[in-house]
């Protein structure tokens, strides 16, 4: 029988055991049992990180411990007990760890949730037609599809900008990066911006102060809001401010923050008048399980049952 859960403090207000159970519902294990999935709380990392190594099969880590996880997974690689996947090395953490033959497997779904979440943006209903015809491929597919069409679908390198450089502000820088994004990044201690460009040359990330965050949202095509708190100018912001003269595409902002948006009703309405999308973080919640339970369980979960239990909320 696979057990499942996340790890993490606090995490008693989590979504995830929802999103999990109605990914899987009707459904059965090989042994006849349903699919669950736990909340395995606490501050200590090194008790439930054990209790991950004794109890599950895979995990999903949040704060405070995606570094930790990250940094634990590195040193099992070395002795070949782990492996890092993909763009998770670039990232310098995990929100994901799942038991393999070759050791525990370090994923990042806030980086794969993004980018189905900008794709899905830019071309509605797409990730439901790609689950459809690839099934556990469609986010690879997603990718790819995204970065043939992107010469198509903009007339020149579209730009993209991240506010905040903490865990998940890197998981979007590099989503951003590797969609083909210009990318600047943007966080209110500047040294911590600025070590990402470095950490990261192949992407020719831009800092910007914080200062210049209007003017930024201004020029961008892209906004990746990652701050916990809302910056001041966002009140500020008119329609004008959100619209993307001489381009052929309307603005697409999507942030992290699902329990108090910065960008509330007054705001969401102004980039709607200028033809933008907004996304709002339970999408990217969404789409971060969406992506990241067929790692866990090897089986394509229900977009539609997952909707439809966030939406309940």
């Amino acid at each position: 029988m696979g057990k499942y859960g996340l790890i993490g403090d606090p995490i008693a207000t989590s979504r995830s055991p929802l999103l999990f159970e109605a990914a899987y519902k009707g459904q059965e294990q090989p042994d006849g049992t349903a699919y669950k999935y736990d909340l395995i709380e606490g501050s200590d990392f090194e008790a439930v990180f054990k209790k991950f190594e004794e109890e599950y099969s895979a995990i999903n880590v949040t704060a405070p411990f995606k570094e930790l996880a990250y940094a634990r997974i590195e040193e099992m690689a070395e002795l070949g007990k782990g492996l890092i996947s993909g763009p998770v090395a670039r990232i310098g953490a995990t929100n994901l760890l799942v038991k393999t033959v070759d050791g525990i497997t370090a994923h990042n779904s806030d980086f794969t949730g993004i980018v189905a979440a900008i794709a899905e943006a830019y071309y509605p209903g797409i990730v439901k037609e790609f689950i459809t015809e690839y099934g556990n491929h469609f986010f690879i597919k997603i990718h790819q599809f995204f970065l043939m069409s992107l010469a198509r679908r903009f007339n020149q390198q579209p730009q993209a900008l991240i506010v905040g450089c903490g865990g998940a502000g890197r998981a979007a820088a590099v989503a951003a990066g590797e969609l083909g994004f210009g990318t600047v990044l943007m966080n209110r201690t500047i040294e911590k911006a600025q070590a990402i460009a470095e950490d990261m040359p192949e992407y020719g990330f831009i800092v910007d102060p914080i200062a210049d965050f209007k003017e930024a949202v201004k020029e961008c095509d892209l906004i990746i809001y990652t701050l916990p708190m809302a910056l001041p100018e966002i009140e500020e912001f008119n329609a004008d401010d959100f619209a993307t003269p001489g381009a052929c595409e309307g603005k697409v902002i999507l942030e992290a923050n699902y329990k108090n948006p910065s960008f509330d009703e007054i705001a969401q309405t102004k980039i709607a008048a200028a033809d933008g999308i907004y996304i709002p973080g339970d999408r990217w919640l969404l789409y971060q399980a969406l992506t990241g339970y067929p790692f866990m369980t090897g089986l394509t979960p229900d977009l539609d049952a997952m909707e439809a239990a966030l939406g309940a909320l």
